[in-house]
């Protein structure tokens, strides 16, 4: 075997686990190989998880932050205005540049898998050739699949359409919309009807900017499922933000969530974004934005998080940690219980995975040998430390490794090394 890995804990709790890897693949995996490695890991007890997806990102706009000026208010129509100012400015080189600088947060943070969406509504299509670019140079280490985004509305931009179906065909891999950003609700469903039948007749998967308002009138996400059933879409049709189903009707909702299970929408909450950019037209007391993450969930509808901006016109912060953005969503979510907790975990890990459609992902024989050992002995201890990522492993090779979260006190009577976790032997009553 090229590694092995001895003695790690799985996300479904299992302990004692070895992990064998030849080829770029997992060999096998089970409770005390017999096999021998060119190269060990000993992740003594640590959790091994398959490797963080982001399921909704901007990286034509990331770490662009302060350019040409500093979003003052801090809402989301100032950053969309703010992206129109800075378009006409951007260069090739330097959006390339600012991506492979985030791809290289992306892989040490143990985030390998990335779906970001990408402005059409520029002409020159810059930002589209240096996103292609990107994809296809780190494509050893990192996947990235791009969503053509009609950014500033398909039908209030005439050349929008014609710009998203010239992205399709340079290799841009998803079709993307933003419905409630069209001048009219009229507009904003023909708009969905007009995508999703171009994305039909193409084979191509639906990922939609749908209902990010607190208006609990935007209803698109009826429409797009409405389409996704009506085209036979099932399971390649994503809404994402959904926030004005945080503040609809619960009667409505109640008719809305079997709607999006029988077409198979699946639904993408952005908890960093969606908290900060929600509510802001609120007194008090004021709303929290987010979609109903745990209504979907029990609805039986796939729903991942997405880190959606780290350090662009809209959210000046952000590190590429896909783990801050599961602990912001447990607790904007209320999402505290045991099985809740780890439903979280799973919204950056395997249920994107599944919405992206990624192929060999997954801690299985014969599975991509892509994984990260956590320096945490569970799911939900990852999420609560936000735990470093000891090795990040890529097709069988380490790509990142980070230390352990140490440190050394010197207190009367209580000097040495510590760690943050809660040791299993300190447990007992």
């Amino acid at each position: 075997m090229d590694l092995l890995i001895r003695n790690a804990t799985l996300p479904d709790g299992a302990r004692g686990i070895d992990i064998a890897i030849e080829n770029g693949r997992i060999a096998a995996i089970g409770p005390g190989l017999q096999v021998h490695a060119h190269q060990e890991i000993d992740a003594a007890g640590d959790l091994a998880t398959p490797p963080f997806v982001d399921a909704h990102f901007h990286m034509d706009a990331t770490l662009s932050v302060g350019l040409p000026r500093v979003n003052r208010s801090g809402t989301l129509l100032e950053g969309i205005s703010l992206w129109g100012e800075l378009k006409p400015l951007l260069t090739q080189e330097a959006l390339v540049e600012r991506a492979l600088q985030y791809c290289d947060w992306a892989v040490a943070r143990g985030l390998l898998a990335i779906r970001s969406h990408v402005d059409v509504c520029d002409d020159r299509l810059l930002a589209v050739e240096a996103l292609l670019q990107v994809k296809k140079q780190v494509a050893p280490y990192l996947d990235l699949q791009l969503v053509a985004f009609p950014q500033d509305g398909l039908l209030r931009i005439p050349s929008a359409f014609g710009n998203l179906k010239r992205a399709i065909a340079m290799g841009v891999d998803v079709v993307g919309g933003i419905p409630h950003f069209e001048r009219t609700m009229a507009d904003g469903a023909e708009s969905v009807r007009l995508l999703c039948e171009f994305a039909a007749d193409q084979g191509l998967r639906v990922d939609m900017h749908c209902d990010e308002s607190d208006d609990p009138l935007s209803r698109h996400v009826e429409t797009l499922a409405y389409h996704a059933h009506r085209l036979g879409m099932h399971g390649r049709v994503t809404g994402s933000h959904l926030t004005s189903m945080h503040s609809m009707d619960n009667y409505y909702v109640s008719k809305l969530l079997p709607l999006m299970h029988e077409a198979d929408v699946a639904a993408i909450a952005n908890p960093l974004i969606n908290i900060t950019l929600q509510g802001r037209h609120d007194s008090y007391p004021k709303r929290r934005g987010m979609t109903r993450v745990p209504e979907l969930l029990a609805a039986g509808i796939d729903v991942a998080f997405g880190h959606d901006c780290v350090m662009d016109p809209w959210y000046s912060l952000g590190s590429g940690d896909m783990l801050e953005v599961a602990h912001m969503g447990l607790h904007v979510a209320q999402m505290t219980g045991q099985e809740a907790m780890h439903a979280c975990f799973m919204a950056v890990t395997e249920t994107p995975a599944r919405i992206l459609g990624l192929e060999g992902y997954g801690l299985q024989a014969g599975k991509h040998a892509d994984l990260v050992i956590l320096d945490a002995d569970s799911t939900i201890e990852a999420i609560r430390l936000r735990a470093a990522r000891r090795y990040v492993i890529r097709r069988g090779r380490v790509v990142s490794r980070s230390p352990a979260a140490r440190a050394t006190l010197n207190l009367p009577g209580r000097s040495g090394e510590i760690d943050f976790r809660l040791k299993r032997q300190d447990r007992s009553v």
